[in-house]
């Protein structure tokens, strides 16, 4: 089995060593603020320690030794890591305490790829990274070149990868373990290009409204997603290409004129076509003062949003038009048909959609 199609087998790395215990004098200790550890996505840095928020956030570093660690801590116990050495990946589940989780023991006293992803949502908690630990006389290699190319990706669940590794019909996708960016389109997008990943995403968020407290405009511009005072630097990070994948959430709450979520925005009055375009054009302006000459794709799917009896491309269709912008396009994936969220196949089927029309669109 490849990693696109095997069932989710979930290796819970066995935590071997408590913190406090550390023999620092055995180890060779790399702090999180080290130059060789390389970092992706919007992540914010206090006195002792890396927080990662976002899905898809990342830190890699190339060693030579025989053994990897990892001191990390979780807010909740509820996130999920895949950990990459060399190209093989094993799962990594983080409880709520500073802890050492051995990584691998036993390799080739050779060069080795280090990497860990963080496949959860932002909603299931804050981890804290520390820093990595190796073994004794291990030596820390040049960090991986940076990647030329940048895109990011502004989107609900579908981006996020909610339920995307739920082989049971979707019953559990809600839980973390069945959430897994690292297998999402965009993800796969991003690989396919070699390009540096940067994943703003909430599963249930919307541009007017969703089934959370805030929506993508109000979201879009914190380094911290819980703290609305947070705010990213936008020169610290300029993509190339920027994709939205977003109105899934406005599509289905449209049709839930009872829902909270759709009183506390609209009331018992809902919007019309006029209001759903200008927000959506809006957003798009404001991405575009944040980022001149970047590439913006508008794209929406694989679910029902897509269908053609509902009015949800026209909508995105009218507020690029509206743009004026010739680096402001649009590009629809199909109907996927099936219940529940996007699946690894149909993920895999959404990235060579958005990979051939990048290459057919783009030059970079």
């Amino acid at each position: 089995m490849n990693d696109m199609t095997r069932p989710l087998y979930i290796i819970i790395l066995w935590l071997v060593t408590l913190s406090g215990c550390v023999q620092v004098d055995a180890q060779k200790i790399v702090s999180f603020k080290d130059d060789n550890i390389r970092y992706m996505g919007r992540i914010a840095y206090q006195n002792d320690a890396a927080q990662l928020f976002w899905s898809g956030t990342s830190m890699q570093i190339n060693f030579k030794g025989t053994e990897a660690k990892v001191s990390l801590k979780d807010e909740r116990g509820d996130n999920f890591f895949n950990v990459i050495i060399d190209g093989k990946i094993v799962v990594l589940h983080p409880d709520a305490e500073k802890r050492t989780y051995t990584l691998a023991t036993g390799l080739s006293n050779g060069p080795h790829s280090l990497s860990i992803f963080k496949r959860t949502e932002w909603a299931d908690g804050t981890t804290l990274f520390f820093g990595f630990e190796f073994n004794t006389g291990a030596e820390i290699l040049a960090p991986p070149a940076v990647k030329k190319r940048k895109i990011e990706f502004y989107g609900d669940s579908i981006t996020s990868g909610y339920g995307i590794e739920d082989f049971d019909g979707g019953n559990n996708s809600y839980l973390p373990p069945y959430k897994n960016n690292y297998l999402t389109y965009a993800a796969l997008t991003a690989r396919h290009f070699d390009a540096q990943f940067s994943c703003i995403s909430k599963s249930g968020i919307g541009i007017t409204v969703g089934y959370t407290p805030v929506t993508m405009p109000e979201l879009y511009n914190r380094l911290n997603p819980n703290d609305p005072n947070s705010l990213w630097d936008f020169s610290k990070f300029k993509p190339d290409v920027v994709v939205i994948n977003l109105f899934q959430n406005d599509a289905s709450l449209m049709r839930q004129s009872e829902r909270p979520e759709f009183k506390a925005r609209f009331g018992d009055t809902p919007p019309n076509d006029e209001f759903i375009i200008q927000a959506y054009h809006k957003f798009l302006l404001t991405l575009r003062s944040k980022y001149p000459g970047t590439r913006i794709i508008c794209v929406l799917g694989s679910m029902d949003a897509v269908k053609d009896a509902l009015p949800w491309k026209g909508y995105v269709e009218k507020a690029v038009a509206r743009t004026n912008d010739k680096l402001i396009t649009t590009h629809f994936f199909a109907y996927k048909n099936t219940q529940g969220h996007p699946s690894v196949e149909e993920n895999k089927v959404m990235a060579d959609d958005l990979i051939a029309y990048i290459d057919s669109h783009i030059k970079w």
